[in-house]
């Protein structure tokens, strides 16, 4: 997923500092020495161990169509389509490769025998954007976590319907990028098409006739099985008695990539990043004080969002909270080469100017549940950072 960025920093010396927890996991991986590459140093001489917490991960039910194959799109065509019944979510990622100005629209098609009811549930689509793409993904996650809608289309037999009014009007520029994310249900078979099509054509007739454009060779599309996934900790977070400690997500090692089929060839495909995959995360806490919660990039730039769920109420996130993006500081090489040792050992490491964002300090003990989802434009892997917060 194609990215422009700026720089942006943020330090943990002192969050990290705070954290004094007496004989922590975080501590005793600290102590370890990193290796012949680093002689004569131990990760605690270069920044803070982070332990990975034991989790238990459940891929819920519903449907993800993903478009981002081919992600340059030079010509019309059908960029990506399937057909889908029940709990769906469509998300769509292209950019305007060519010298003319495009419309790029998501088309319902019914297919079943009788008419179909479409409820849309939430949606996130931002501007088309050819200057700031992680913007542009911080625009769609924004608007995707913060409220639901509630849209019915009913589509008599075989009827065609574009999925929002507006798609048939946008005009996508040649390099703007466009970005969308929809929930819905529907109660029977309905076929989903992302199309690219001339500005001045209609979308069904151009449907009617268009050819599957072919995926790209990274072939980031598909149709995947299990659109949600639950990550549970599998005993309450102690912060003073554990110190720090994380959760890695969409690294392909502690967090699985998805699995599915393009449908228009039949290839197994691999969702590499997880990307239109919604996260639950359910961490349990204990003891007294506060739990503080971080999340820092480990792959690179990153803008998005989130929705926190804390028992009494939900509310949006914006990752980072204070600028657009971060994640874009280089890390000197030997903290590279710990970086690397640490994560083949089964931890993390974080270093004193190391970037992170600060979810919130929740008291120990509140029900919590973290909405995540790797937003477009942006880098992966992230992990989720805990520690104890200051008094």
């Amino acid at each position: 997923m194609k990215k422009k960025f700026a720089a942006f920093g943020l330090g943990l010396t002192l969050w990290l500092n705070s954290c004094q927890a007496e004989a922590t996991l975080s501590q005793t991986l600290g102590a370890r020495p990193i290796g012949d590459e680093l002689k004569g140093r131990t990760f605690a001489d270069l920044g803070t161990a982070l332990p990975q917490l034991k989790t238990t991960t459940v891929d819920t039910d519903g449907t993800l169509i993903f478009s981002d194959s081919p992600e340059y799109v030079k010509e019309d065509g059908i960029l990506y389509q399937d057909t889908v019944k029940g709990k769906a979510r469509v998300l769509y990622y292209h950019l305007n490769d060519s010298p003319q100005a495009k419309k790029v629209a998501v088309v319902l098609e019914n297919r079943a025998d009788k008419p179909v009811t479409i409820r849309i549930k939430r949606s996130g689509d931002g501007r088309p954007n050819a200057e700031m793409y992680c913007e542009l993904g911080k625009e769609t996650q924004t608007a995707y976590f913060e409220q639901s809608v509630q849209q019915v289309i009913e589509l008599a037999v075989g009827e065609k319907k574009i999925l929002q009014e507006f798609m048939d009007k946008r005009i996508v520029k040649p390099q703007e990028l466009v970005y969308g994310v929809y929930d819905f249900t529907a109660d029977d078979n309905v076929n989903v098409a992302v199309i690219s099509y001339p500005v001045g054509e209609n979308p069904y007739r151009f449907l009617e006739k268009a050819a599957v454009l072919p995926a790209d060779e990274i072939h980031l599309r598909g149709t995947f099985t299990g659109m949600d996934r639950l990550i549970t900790v599998n005993r309450p977070y102690d912060p003073r008695r554990e110190g720090p400690a994380c959760i890695t997500l969409a690294d392909d090692d502690r967090d699985p990539y998805k699995r599915g089929i393009d449908a228009t060839d039949g290839s197994e495909v691999i969702n590499q990043g997880n990307y239109g995959i919604n996260y639950w995360i359910d961490i349990p806490t204990v003891g007294r004080g506060k739990t503080r919660y971080l999340l820092a990039p480990l792959g690179g730039v990153y803008a998005g969002a989130m929705r926190i769920h804390d028992g009494r109420e939900a509310y949006l996130c914006p990752t980072p909270a204070d600028s657009v993006w971060f994640g874009d500081k280089d890390l000197p090489e030997h903290e590279k080469i710990a970086q690397h040792i640490a994560i083949k050992q089964g931890f993390d490491i974080l270093f004193p100017d190391s970037e992170s964002t600060l979810l919130g300090n929740f008291t120990n003990g509140r029900s919590l549940l973290f909405e995540y989802s790797p937003p477009g434009a942006s880098n992966l892997p992230v992990i989720f950072v805990l520690l104890p917060a200051e008094k």
